[in-house]
């Protein structure tokens, strides 16, 4: 399916939420997009929740594959959208070739919802013992980590700093501030997910 998808507001929130974490784009000629979505199995009920959320956008149900990295072998749930020109514009705003950035816009497009998604991607407590929580924001440049963090000062008056990692830098949800990361996105984020709001 190569046409153009009625993508409704809610379902756009989403597929920002999923940009920003571990969801990507796939392109065979540069026109026509496809969003994949891929997680490990222990998350299969978010798969299935994002599955119903974005059927209508959706290729086929999810699945199961394995696959064997350095000799380990792991369970993955997956499924992609249609390739579909109505994509391409979030395409082009979120990647630079093939490297991902952070768009320009994305301070109209950050909703509780979209960080909702992005934070049960790629969001965990910092330990047992701290308050803190952490984005993890490896695969993202200097240029939008900043726009980044001033984005959920701006939206949400939610502070944070960087952490640096050997892979990169991750966002740090200052202990002080996760009471307002909980009442901003408590409400979207899914049973199976709420051990990482802690």
């Amino acid at each position: 399916m190569n046409g153009k998808l009625k993508i409704s507001s809610r379902q756009k929130q989403i597929i920002i939420g999923k940009l920003l974490g571990d969801g990507h784009f796939e392109t065979a000629n540069g026109k026509t997009y496809r969003l994949k979505i891929e997680h490990s199995f222990n998350q299969r009920q978010y798969v299935d929740w994002l599955y119903q959320e974005l059927k209508s956008l959706a290729s086929a149900e999810p699945k199961i594959k394995l696959q064997t990295i350095n000799g380990t072998e792991y369970k993955k749930y997956w499924f992609n959208t249609h390739y579909s020109g109505s994509f391409r514009f979030y395409a082009q705003q979120f990647y630079q070739g093939k490297k991902k950035i952070v768009p320009k816009l994305i301070s109209h497009w950050l909703t509780p919802l979209a960080l909702a998604i992005w934070f049960m991607d790629d969001g965990s407590i910092k330990s047992k013992e701290c308050q803190g929580k952490i984005l993890n924001t490896h695969s993202f440049d200097a240029v939008s980590l900043e726009l980044l963090q001033r984005v959920l000062d701006k939206n949400f008056r939610i502070r944070t700093s960087l952490r640096k990692q050997k892979e990169g830098f991750q966002i740090y949800i200052l202990a002080g501030e996760a009471v307002k990361l909980r009442q901003t996105i408590g409400k979207y984020v899914l049973p199976s997910m709420q051990y990482k709001l802690g």
